[in-house]
């Protein structure tokens, strides 16, 4: 199979009648190497990662912490991607999976947000302060509350995909200043720990167990966003032939299970 052909296979998928099946397949193994990469990871991160010389114990927060504020800025840049699609393309799988994020990037935005409270009370003697990273990291737990808000108020689903693409792609620009933040102003919050331009500032346990976590923060979304996305491909194409032919195929297995 050449490229073009290869493009074309991978281009049916965007068909809510194809990409329902692959999902539903697909689902369970991403759920499968979440499970195991998380215990993977809470056990470097817990039992094998040495003290902190500095913060003690405390630290270990970061296991969970680090690998949430990532997760909550990336897939708000995946959603404005496939904002930007749906809206150049008019696909409607692209809409699906930018609503299908949403919730799941607020609640690693508000883990971020829990988290370092947590740990910021030992270190800094408050839960919150008004710093400048914690500060844009509310306002995007808030961008993304008002995603799925509007999203869901309006009853015409493509003024509704329209509306939230474009919160989702004028929130984006939020994005880099949470990353910058601490370095375009005088921040409380330390700098990054893993950089792509200089070596980690962690031992090597330290940063297994974080990048671990990332990964499992990853299989998780993915997981969770194909079980949410076939849900809302079934609400949405609830009147065409194949969705009709689907529910009564799993009444008949569920019936034959009975």
């Amino acid at each position: 199979m050449n490229a073009p052909e290869r493009s074309r296979s991978l281009f049916r998928f965007a068909a809510p009648h194809n990409f329902y099946p692959l999902a539903g397949r697909l689902a369970p193994w991403f759920a499968a190497a979440a499970l195991i990469l998380t215990f993977a990871g809470l056990w470097l991160g817990f039992f094998v990662a040495p003290t902190d010389a500095t913060q003690g114990q405390v630290y270990r927060v970061i296991f969970i912490h680090v690998p949430a504020a990532w997760m909550s800025m990336f897939i708000y840049l995946v959603m404005a991607f496939w904002s930007a699609v749906g809206l150049v393309m008019n696909t409607r799988l692209s809409f699906v999976m930018s609503q299908a994020l949403a919730p799941t990037g607020a609640m690693f935005c508000f883990v971020a947000l829990w988290t370092g409270a947590l740990w910021g009370k030992p270190t800094w003697g408050a839960y919150w302060v008004w710093d400048a990273r914690l500060t844009s990291q509310l306002l995007l737990l808030f961008l993304y509350f008002g995603f799925i808000a509007l999203t869901r108020a309006i009853e015409d689903p493509r003024r509704a995909d329209r509306a939230g693409a474009i919160i989702a792609l004028v929130g984006a620009v939020n994005v880099p200043i949470i990353y910058f933040s601490v370095q375009w102003w005088n921040t409380l919050h330390q700098g990054a720990s893993v950089s792509l331009t200089k070596a980690p500032s962690m031992a090597t346990t330290m940063l297994a167990g974080m990048l671990v976590m990332a990964i499992a923060a990853w299989m998780y979304t993915i997981a969770v966003v194909l079980w949410r996305a076939r849900s809302m491909i079934l609400e949405r194409e609830r009147h065409t032939e194949w969705v009709g032919a689907v529910l009564e195929r799993e009444a008949q297995l569920k019936g034959g299970r009975a």
